[in-house]
């Protein structure tokens, strides 16, 4: 195993919790790694002020700021490699990401989902939906789980998960809640594995 510093470039489009998650694990010594940039495509996103407070660099990008796909997937490119990335983490990011992107990165993409795939993933399966769904299908467990990104919504290789009870009582936002204290946990951790080498990315 070879373990060498993760240079992060993080892509998200609005809280940030999991940023920031990984940002303390950073600084707390659990992760090695550098978080270079955070790029987001909502201007007044709270992730913005999150990498802001951490002394991170930060990007808008957005189909305002580049209203032709291919010139947006580009400056991303562009603003990742200025960083010196080399691993990208999606964090909440909601838009899918261009082939340029991919293809420079690949492998080397990262993403959280907040289910236990391949169950309830794909086109359309993001955020407060995906809870809604594990309770209509009657589901008895949730979780988080870390895949690699490819031209697909959530078929990437899966690099970790962690499992959470579904309570008989909850709500969309009560399983939510414990599905996102799990992500922050899982998301850094093997982040940590990939530093140390016990986790392999092609190209790194």
């Amino acid at each position: 195993m070879t373990a060498m510093k993760l240079r992060i470039g993080f892509l998200a489009s609005h809280g940030g919790s999991n940023v920031q998650a990984i940002i303390d694990a950073c600084k707390e010594g659990r992760l090695d790694g550098d978080p270079r940039v955070v790029i987001c495509n909502n201007s007044d996103a709270l992730v913005l002020e999150r990498a802001r407070k951490a002394g991170i660099a930060t990007r808008h990008l957005s189909s305002a700021t580049h209203p032709d796909p291919g010139a947006l997937d580009a400056a991303i490119v562009e603003t990742l490699r200025s960083h010196d990335v080399n691993v990208v983490v999606l964090a909440g990011y909601m838009r899918k990401l261009g082939p340029r992107t991919l293809a420079h990165y690949r492998g080397r993409v990262l993403n959280i989902h907040p289910a236990l795939l391949p169950k309830f993933g794909g086109a359309g399966m993001y955020g407060k939906r995906v809870h809604e769904a594990v309770l209509a299908a009657g589901e008895k467990e949730s979780g988080a789980t870390v895949h690699l990104v490819t031209d697909e919504y959530d078929q990437g290789p899966i690099l970790a998960q962690r499992k959470v009870p579904v309570m008989p009582d909850d709500t969309a936002d009560s399983l939510a809640a414990r599905v996102l204290e799990v992500e922050h946990q899982i998301y850094a951790e093997t982040l940590a594995r990939v530093a140390n080498g016990s986790i392999k990315l092609e190209g790194l």
